[in-house]
């Protein structure tokens, strides 16, 4: 990975361009109008439309964020083998909770939604389109400006952003910081925005199916 491969530039436009969407949306839409996660599902998929296309038009290679079709098969399986050492690992940590006397659950629990139809949509745009979003912005565009300071300083500060994108305060954010520190840690060695895209949302899902039981 090129140290100044997102130019600043690029992840001014593209900042703006996600900010602008989430501006609007908020103002034009009354309350209760739309089925919030249909909307926030449309946003996630306007925001990656628009930083692709942007990225496209700045830096002519949508590789400057690690992304290629030739290279989307390979991502996807050390993906999936990331993912599986990441799950064995988790697994082992949830023990030594449990063994302690503490339940580990309660640190990744989601609230689901009740109707079944409802919690299709959540699993959709929570576990696929929001991955996606939000690795291509995160890891494609912040992660790949930030590498030009070096691996530590690119990895703690787009950790940092990711977890301020998703408060939980006064919680302690354990699930973001780890997932953030995880995902940048798997773009800078494997160069392939699809690895982390796949360790994201393979994570989000396996949340949602240990919340659901």
């Amino acid at each position: 990975m090129e140290a100044d491969r997102i130019q600043i530039k690029t992840l001014i436009i593209c900042l703006a361009a996600v900010t602008v969407v989430e501006a609007v949306l908020s103002v034009g839409l009354r309350p209760g109008a739309y089925n919030p996660i249909i909307v926030l599902g449309a946003v996630r998929l306007l925001q990656t439309g628009l930083i692709v296309m942007i990225v496209s038009i700045r830096e002519r290679d949508l590789s400057a964020i690690g992304l290629s079709l030739t290279r989307v098969l390979p991502g996807l399986r050390r993906g999936l083998t990331w993912s599986a050492g990441f799950g064995l690992i988790t697994l082992l940590c949830f023990a030594l909770i449990f063994a302690i006397g503490r339940n580990p659950l309660t640190l990744i629990y989601t609230h689901l939604p009740v109707k079944p139809g409802e919690v299709i949509l959540f699993v959709l745009v929570g576990g696929l389109i929001g991955p996606i979003a939000e690795e291509v912005f995160f890891r494609g565009i912040v992660y790949g400006f930030l590498r030009r300071w070096g691996v530590l300083a690119a990895v703690i500060l787009s950790t940092i952003a990711f977890v301020l994108a998703h408060p939980s305060f006064p919680a302690i954010p354990i699930t973001q910081v780890v997932g953030g520190l995880l995902f940048a840690v798997a773009y800078e060695v494997e160069k392939n925005l699809m690895v982390p895209i796949t360790i994201h949302a393979l994570g989000n899902m396996a949340i949602f199916a240990l919340s659901f039981v």
